[in-house]
């Protein structure tokens, strides 16, 4: 099989001349911007620890009911940010929160709007297809070497490197729920003269709002995942005891970040749970 290597598609090598040449003509750029989103970042970080945990924790339920209009949703919420508080990881989780935050309003400002523009052409779709099977296949690590080499380690590398990684979901989510609009539901507000832009307000986002929150659900699950990941190139939150513990090889505190990181998920997951 010499033959065949004896001429390698030049991948790695046209990967690395981009963003040679990327950072070398827009260093600034690319400073001014990622130093502008990790101020962000850390901004919505610290309005989270301003408060004492426990008004936080508080405004968290109050959110979980106005959402469900349940108790026990609003239980499982208040449990897991005691459980939280319980194992003094308070300012991890609010530094994880704010991350996951910023990836989740990216997400779905690209996400929904092109889930759409997908569900109403199928030919699109159909392309876009390998894209977002790419985005999701490729090993997430792999993401953060050009955004570490574009922006340099800290938080910014890991927001778009989860970004990528996540955005598939909310595009597949949203064109799912929009394409699986009643036919007869569609007919119906068009004999009445709805046009298509009321159409798609009235009718195929209502319809398809359980299959959105779905989207945002997973988008937070799956941001989650990469918080350890994240740590390696210097984000702050639940990700760095993890990485502390498995450096260090100590079970006890790996155990305990990893339980924390679970408990946060459980929490954000009944709180944005929707069903038809």
């Amino acid at each position: 099989m010499n033959w065949l290597e004896a001429w390698q598609i030049p991948v790695g090598q046209v990967a690395k001349l981009s963003f040679d040449w990327l950072k070398a003509n827009f260093k600034a750029d690319f400073k001014a911007f990622g130093d502008a989103t990790e101020n962000a970042i850390e901004g919505l970080t610290a309005v989270l620890q301003w408060p004492p945990a426990l008004v936080v924790v508080a405004a968290f339920v109050a959110l979980t009911w106005v959402i469900q209009r349940r108790w026990q949703p609003c239980a499982v919420v208040l449990v897991g940010f005691l459980f939280i508080l319980n194992q003094g990881y308070w300012k991890e989780t609010t530094e994880t929160l704010g991350l996951v935050a910023f990836v989740c309003i990216i997400c779905m400002t690209i996400g929904v709007p092109v889930g759409v523009a997908a569900a109403h052409r199928p030919r699109l779709y159909a392309a876009m297809q390998p894209v977002l099977d790419l985005m999701q296949t490729l090993p997430a690590p792999v993401y953060l070497i050009p955004f570490v080499i574009l922006f340099g380690i800290g938080l910014v590398p890991a927001l778009f490197s989860s970004i990528i990684f996540v955005v598939p979901t909310s595009i597949r989510l949203t064109h799912l729920g929009v394409s699986s609009t009643p036919v007869a539901l569609l007919e119906a507000a068009k004999a009445f003269g709805a046009k298509p832009g009321q159409v798609l307000w009235k009718v195929e986002l209502p319809y398809a709002f359980p299959q959105i929150m779905a989207g945002l659900n997973q988008t937070i699950m799956l941001s989650l995942s990469m918080v350890v990941i994240s740590a390696w190139v210097g984000a702050a939150g639940l990700g760095v005891p993890v990485v502390k513990a498995l450096n260090q090889v100590r079970p006890d505190l790996g155990f305990e970040a990893g339980t924390v990181i679970v408990a946060l998920a459980i929490l954000l997951d009944r709180m944005l749970r929707v069903t038809r």
